[in-house]
């Protein structure tokens, strides 16, 4: 059976270059840099197929490829490039936010799930939000839940419970 040869790339950089590079840029490019270590330690043999080198450094073979690609066309400057764009600006300002931490740890807040916490936030804030966007927000900065155990009851008398602290400690000192 003929096997295809492996494609034959000179790497221009040292491996102790591209160690450093390693080290120096996070996961994502991390493993762009192995798959050109294990392919600058091949050199010698001839080259190391693509099915080798995703055995070696665990990346998927077409990743490698299109990594390769990159390479031949652009050099290291092209393969260091991520092109990812950082992230969104959250929706919901800092001032914003304090607002809704209060509202949440409030035992008498009175909301009764996300929807009327969504009313609460549009007519407080003057914003369009949507329910996902604020439920998640929710769940990762105050790690609420929708269905909750309350503090407190929403109509308790705080008067009446004084009252009772107060006549409770009284009877159990007799």
């Amino acid at each position: 059976m003929n096997m295809a040869k492996p494609l034959q790339i000179s790497i221009k950089e040292s491996i102790s270059d591209l160690r450093a590079l390693q080290r120096k840029n996070g996961q994502l490019i991390s493993s762009r840099l192995e798959v050109l270590i294990v392919i600058k330690k091949h050199e010698q043999q001839g080259g190391i197929s693509k099915r080798d080198l995703s055995a070696k450094t665990g990346a998927n073979h077409n990743s490698i490829v299109k990594w390769r690609k990159m390479y031949l066309s652009g050099g290291i400057d092209t393969l260091l490039k991520h092109g990812r764009v950082g992230f969104k600006p959250s929706i919901i300002s800092k001032s914003e936010h304090k607002q809704l931490e209060a509202k949440l740890k409030d035992p008498n807040n009175n909301l009764q799930g996300y929807t009327e916490l969504l009313q609460w936030a549009k007519t407080t804030w003057n914003k369009d939000l949507n329910y996902t966007t604020l439920y998640e927000y929710c769940r990762r900065n105050f790690g609420s839940k929708i269905k909750t155990a309350r503090k407190s009851h929403i109509k308790k008398d705080e008067k009446a419970v004084e009252a009772f602290k107060k006549t409770s400690v009284e009877k159990s000192k007799k």
